[in-house]
């Protein structure tokens, strides 16, 4: 049984519970039925994403009660709070999508102000979309009290004419039915079965990315990432990571003690092996900014090259998260990375014991084909790889995981937004060899940064995936696969080159090499330059204006504060 004698004298709790003078603030808690024995023990922040928005979202509440039983195990007293979150899959393809990244953003922020109003002692979190995942792990290493981050579960696959899909499916035979090779009863039929569950996308899209980059970064614990999320067993996990954080709370051991440069190394691998989103390169470097550690997506874009491909994970692969449980669940793939001598065994988790002991007694099974050995990889290098050249000097981000060609030498055509570049795939408005340029949707511009799947997805589903390639200052969705390269900086909105570039300009990208260029003198890039003229947006108040104001490039993490350089103090020591 753990000790129920607690010193105070540290915990930001004293602020809100501690003498005399703090009659009225423990009115409240009384109030709301706590007993004096739970006001004087620690106040332990139960933070969810729930909400009706979408599957990924709505079992975290179950989850969450699971979690306040075991802090209340561990002598703590649990206080449940929700915050927002955007779903991809529904803002996708519209206006709603520039609300996705802010969301991220907005996510931390409400989380920091929730947990410093009430001054609670340590945090479990509990996320289960592409943004809620980092936004809330963001907020942890914001905050330095001790944390155990819970990914809510991945959804199950559906099954259509004998074949696991997931909306991915769904999104590309849009495609199809505009070219006229899926009838309507068919597409009916696929999106009444593509999801049949609670949970986020199934395939190494951006939510199973982040649920694999918290296991290997040590925020969450081993194997809790795994079970798809309505089974009971993601409510045992939700009681573990209950008990962890009281013991990590007893220990004072902070996400910072966790997250370092090391740990941040063994993350980018990780995405790389597996084939994961190109959003972790915005993310990890914004995880790293909250705690101070210089970390860009050159730097993640690097250590993913060195890795080997292991995973043989949708959207380029075969398989899903569900696939990835079945045979041992993200604990086999840190496995096969440690004994590679790949990744830096000696970093601290949340167990309060290390990588490398955490996974001491795993066993890699040979008896599948989900996840391959390092001496047997599906290619030597990661699914990820970094671009630089004349047309993205700030760097550039593509998936290459399931290519087999790794060149592409096309012309430009050119889209000024989203929208216009789905209108002339959806009409056929472009032909073998373009490379389709969508700008003034990054960070400031869009503003937002965009996800493009329902552009891409279109041009997969009319079977011209590999005829075309697409350049955007946005993003692209951890489901996206082809040659799509995203992040372009600088991006257009402050004059980057891909603001420079028109309809017939050759543009020559090599993921093998590491470069992207346009064919074009130096002299007229300049003289382009100097005749572009800035463009304003329709954004001029509210949320996505305030946002435009603070954000910074993508190469940095998309980042609206100035970081844990600029502190002078850290809460978890107010």
């Amino acid at each position: 049984m753990p000790d129920n004698t607690w010193d105070k004298s540290r915990l930001p709790s004293r602020h809100v519970t501690v003498g005399p003078e703090r009659a009225p603030h423990r009115s409240y808690y009384y109030a709301m039925g706590l007993t004096e024995e739970e006001i004087a023990q620690p106040l332990v922040g139960v933070a969810t994403c729930w909400n009706e928005a979408a599957p990924c979202n709505i079992a975290l509440s179950r989850q969450a009660q699971s979690v306040k039983v075991g802090v209340k195990h561990g002598l703590g007293t649990p206080r449940e709070f929700t915050t927002i979150t955007v779903t991809d899959g529904i803002a996708m393809g519209h206006q709603g999508m520039k609300s996705s990244l802010a969301s991220r953003d907005a996510i931390a922020d409400t989380v920091e102000l929730t947990m410093r109003g009430h001054c609670y002692d340590a945090m479990v979190g509990l996320a289960g979309c592409d943004k809620s995942l980092p936004g809330m792990m963001m907020a942890m290493l914001r905050l330095n009290v001790p944390s155990v981050f819970m990914y809510g579960g991945s959804i199950l696959p559906g099954k259509f004419q004998g074949r696991d899909v997931t909306v991915v499916d769904v999104f590309e035979a849009v495609g199809q039915h505009a070219a006229g090779n899926m009838s309507d009863e068919d597409l009916h039929a696929l999106e009444c079965v593509a999801c049949p569950s609670a949970g986020a996308c199934g395939g190494q899209f951006t939510a199973n990315t982040m649920a694999t980059v918290s296991e290997a970064i040590g925020l969450a614990l081993p194997g809790s990432a795994g079970a798809p999320a309505p089974y009971e067993d993601r409510d045992k996990w939700a009681v573990e990571s209950g008990r962890a954080v009281m013991e990590l709370l007893r220990k004072n051991i902070r996400p910072r003690d966790i997250v370092t440069k090391e740990s941040l190394y063994n993350a980018a691998l990780i995405v790389g092996a597996t084939g994961g989103s190109t959003n972790a390169g915005l993310h990890l470097p914004a995880m790293a900014h909250e705690a101070g550690i210089p970390f860009t997506l050159h730097d993640v874009a690097e250590i993913m090259r060195k890795a080997p491909y292991i995973g043989d994970l949708k959207p380029g692969g075969r398989y899903v998260a569900y696939d990835v449980y079945k045979v041992g669940g993200i604990p086999v793939i840190v496995k096969a990375l440690l004994d590679a001598g790949l990744l830096h065994g000696d970093c601290l988790t949340v167990t309060g014991q290390s990588l490398a002991e955490n996974h001491r007694e795993v066993i890699f099974p040979r008896d599948q084909d989900v996840i391959r050995p390092v001496s047997d990889p599906i290619s030597p290098t990661g699914g990820v790889v970094g671009l630089k050249g004349n047309l993205a000097p700030d760097g550039a981000i593509v998936k290459v995981a399931g290519m087999k060609e790794l060149r592409f030498e096309g012309t430009a055509l050119c889209f000024d937004c989203e929208e216009d570049a789905f209108a002339a795939v959806d009409a056929r408005a472009y032909k073998p060899g373009d490379v389709i340029v969508i700008r003034y949707e990054g960070p400031k511009g869009g503003p937002g940064m965009r996800e493009m799947l329902s552009t891409t997805a279109a041009l997969y589903g009319q079977g011209m995936g590999g005829e075309v390639a697409l350049i955007t200052d946005g993003r692209f969705s951890g489901a996206t696969r082809g040659f799509c390269i995203g992040h372009v900086g600088p991006e257009a909105a402050v004059g980057g080159p891909i603001a420079l570039l028109k309809d017939g300009d050759r543009i020559v990208i090599d993921a093998d090499k590491g470069t992207i260029d346009v064919d074009l003198p130096e002299t007229e890039i300049a003289a382009r330059r100097a005749a572009w003229k800035p463009r304003g947006t329709d954004y001029n108040a509210g949320a996505l204006w305030k946002y435009a104001q603070l954000v910074g490039p993508a190469h940095l993490g998309a980042v609206t504060h100035p970081g844990g350089t600029a502190e002078t103090h850290v809460y978890a020591d107010i």
